[in-house]
């Protein structure tokens, strides 16, 4: 029994490593930082035309978010949803443009496709993603920087050799831990 709850302790211990390290893997800019600022290539119904953040933000606020890979499923699902609430962002002031590494042809297919010609779409250059402190995670599909990938996967790998590992030796912990977590009222 001893050497369960160490081993409960040691998964414990591989969990909360695990979150400190994803932690780092996926900083941000602070709440209230001034945005970085960015021209690129952007589209909107299929038409193509440059953008500007500064000129941008002198007509209202801007919801800018970043996704990693056009016509991915949650990518996709991510823009459907856009937009679908575009109107209501468009009711409060706010324009949304969502940027992704992917090349200008095929942001442009995914702003009348997925987009539904609601809101821009446009490139993410290198400057950006690092100005934007952002791990666009499947860069890897688009060519760029696999480090990303690899620094956001490695505490996910981690903890889950440490929780086979765990389980292989101790198969008891499966009912152990829960046990110990939820106990009955």
């Amino acid at each position: 029994m001893r050497r369960l709850a160490q081993a409960a302790t040691l998964l414990a211990a591989a969990l909360t490593m695990a979150a400190l390290l994803l932690g780092a893997a996926h900083a941000a800019l602070a709440v209230g930082a001034k945005a970085p600022a960015f021209d690129t290539q952007a589209s909107i119904a299929g038409k193509d035309f440059d953008f500007n953040l500064q000129k941008a933000l002198k007509k209202g606020p801007m919801v800018l978010y970043f996704f990693p890979k056009v016509f991915t499923q949650g990518c996709t699902i991510e823009a459907n949803q856009f937009s679908e609430a575009a109107d209501e962002f468009n009711k409060l002031g706010a324009t949304v443009v969502g940027v992704s590494a992917d090349p200008i042809d095929q942001v442009r297919e995914f702003s009348v496709r997925e987009c539904r010609n609601k809101f821009a779409v446009g490139v993410a250059t290198p400057a950006m993603i690092k100005d934007y402190d952002v791990a666009l995670i499947m860069q890897g599909l688009t060519g760029k920087n696999m480090f990303y990938v690899a620094k956001a996967a490695l505490p996910f790998f981690v903890l889950m050799v440490v929780a086979v590992a765990l389980i292989w030796v101790f198969p008891e912990i499966v009912h152990y831990l829960p046990g110990k977590m939820f106990k009955p009222a």
